[in-house]
């Protein structure tokens, strides 16, 4: 597969960052994940699909995509009709029980929030995100990071648009850009998945790809596979990405 061509970055010229969520603000992949499965397994019964997906594996399979996006994959790929009515029941389920359990698991970082807190003195700060709004509010809220990201500069592939999406398809960054009035010369995004990388970069948008919370023994893969995505640079932590723009 040829590497994605890579948008080199022009630091003195950014304004604003377009960070990712889940994953590189804050570790809720493995924990959403956990509660999506069943879920997910509950979706594809329901389906007539006799397949049940551990977490784990649903995390490899579609990282980086909301349950909307995954769900119609999973059911295209078995050759299974949607209709809207019925994803939406079960995009809105997804959500409240993921929600519930991100709330009780995840806690404030010192290690995302005072770089965060930094780079705000400088920088306009932006979430872009395939999760709902609500669910985004509600990490940002226990992570301590909700002052940091006026609900304003808050930008779901789920919520935001005329029609829902999911990362990879660019549509919320170009959304984002729209409305924050930033281009690609102007902007930087911040992301750990494959998936969201590749949205940011076709959304022509030069991009940090960040492994904080990527699983130590899987670090050198997402790196290989986020330059494949066209990512300017991949970095270890907030800290570096701080240490890049600053």
């Amino acid at each position: 597969m040829t590497a994605a061509p890579v948008r080199r970055l022009d630091v003195l010229a950014v304004t604003t960052l377009l960070c990712d969520a889940d994953g590189t603000l804050f570790p809720s992949e493995e924990p959403a994940y956990a509660a999506s499965a069943d879920v997910t397994n509950r979706f594809l019964a329901g389906l007539g699909v006799d397949r049940a997906f551990a977490p784990d594996e649903l995390q490899r399979l579609t990282n980086g995509k909301n349950f909307r996006g995954a769900a119609t994959e999973l059911a295209a790929a078995r050759g299974r009709d949607l209709t809207r009515a019925d994803l939406d029941s079960w995009v809105s389920e997804e959500k409240d029980v993921v929600t519930a359990h991100l709330r009780t698991v995840l806690r404030p970082d010192d290690g995302v929030r005072g770089p965060l807190e930094r780079l705000a003195q400088r920088f306009t700060l932006s979430a872009v995100t395939s999760s709902a709004c609500s669910r985004l509010a509600a990490c940002l809220d226990v992570t301590a990071l909700d002052p940091l990201f006026p609900s304003d500069r808050r930008f779901s592939a789920e919520d935001s648009l005329p029609e829902p999406t999911s990362k990879p398809d660019p549509a919320v960054y170009l959304h984002a850009g729209r409305t924050l009035g930033v281009g690609p010369a102007q902007a930087v995004a911040v992301e750990d998945s494959v998936n969201g990388a590749r949205s940011a970069v076709a959304a022509g948008y030069p991009t940090i790809g960040i492994l904080q919370f990527v699983p130590e023994v899987d670090r050198p893969a997402r790196a290989d596979a986020l330059r494949a995505a066209g990512v300017a640079v991949v970095v270890e932590s907030w800290a570096d990405v701080e240490a890049v723009l600053c």
